[in-house]
């Protein structure tokens, strides 16, 4: 595996722990929430409504709770992820909530999962930040079936280009060049070090679905609900009312 691979299955089995609260929140959840600011779906419309008999893949599923939003919509979901300790988590959530979601510990940019073998790729903050969208993406293009979606949710590449060097808070400063925007690495940040993120400027990104054959149906910009939060994930809900502090790709291989 590559070093970042090797950094962010490390940091995610360490981190597990802080995330089985926020994980069965989600999966209690009666509505589907999502990202940073959890964005209802109803406003986001990731989910369709009807997915009896479709084939959902989750890639970088954490702890499950999006496969399960899946699932409770007819699909019959396989959710990989790298992290064990991560899956184990998900694992028993599954069992508490007699979920019947299939987990594979697999890296996502090269899962052990056949050609066009789905309908639907999804990843909200899983592949969609922590693998590098040139080898990721390819994947996800591989495992749809011609016609089926990707759609994916993480950073907006404004809040990386405003990431201060430790990750720990977003300014109005521009702190690194947008156009050179690519890997992230918070191995030595000050504070709660670990792990190596990834993000693109948006030409590089609409060039490289364009070779993997994916066409864009639409692109979000989430922003902050008109409600004060206190910050989130060292994201002020004021920064986040003026700039994009999220972004969505919907995608069809066509």
């Amino acid at each position: 595996m590559t070093d970042y691979l090797i950094e962010n299955r490390r940091f995610w089995d360490a981190y597990a722990p802080e995330w089985v609260e926020r994980g069965e929140a989600a999966w209690r959840a009666e509505r589907p929430y999502w990202g940073i600011w959890e964005t209802p779906e109803s406003e986001l419309g990731l989910i369709p409504s009807d997915l009896a008999g479709r084939s959902v893949v989750e890639l970088g599923c954490g702890t499950g709770y999006v496969s399960r939003w899946f699932e409770q919509r007819g699909a019959f979901v396989t959710a990989v992820d790298l992290s064990s300790q991560q899956l184990a988590t998900a694992k028993r959530f599954a069992a508490q909530f007699q979920s019947e979601v299939t987990f594979i510990q697999s890296n996502a940019e090269a899962t052990p999962l056949p050609d066009h073998c789905a309908d639907l790729v999804v990843s909200e903050y899983g592949a969609a930040i922590w693998c590098d969208p040139y080898r990721w993406i390819p994947e996800a293009a591989r495992l749809l079936a011609p016609g089926g979606r990707l759609i994916f949710l993480g950073h907006s590449p404004w809040s990386m280009v405003c990431s201060d060097n430790d990750g720990e808070a977003v300014s109005n400063t521009m702190m690194r060049s947008y156009f050179e925007l690519y890997r992230m690495d918070w191995t030595s940040a000050a504070v709660d070090p670990g792990g190596i993120e990834f993000n693109l400027p948006l030409s590089k990104w609409f060039q490289l679905f364009r070779e993997q054959g994916l066409r864009v149906d639409d692109y979000l910009e989430i922003r902050a609900p008109m409600d004060r939060l206190p910050d989130r994930f060292s994201m002020a809900w004021e920064w986040a009312r003026a700039y994009p502090s999220e972004q969505v790709f919907k995608l069809t291989k066509v």
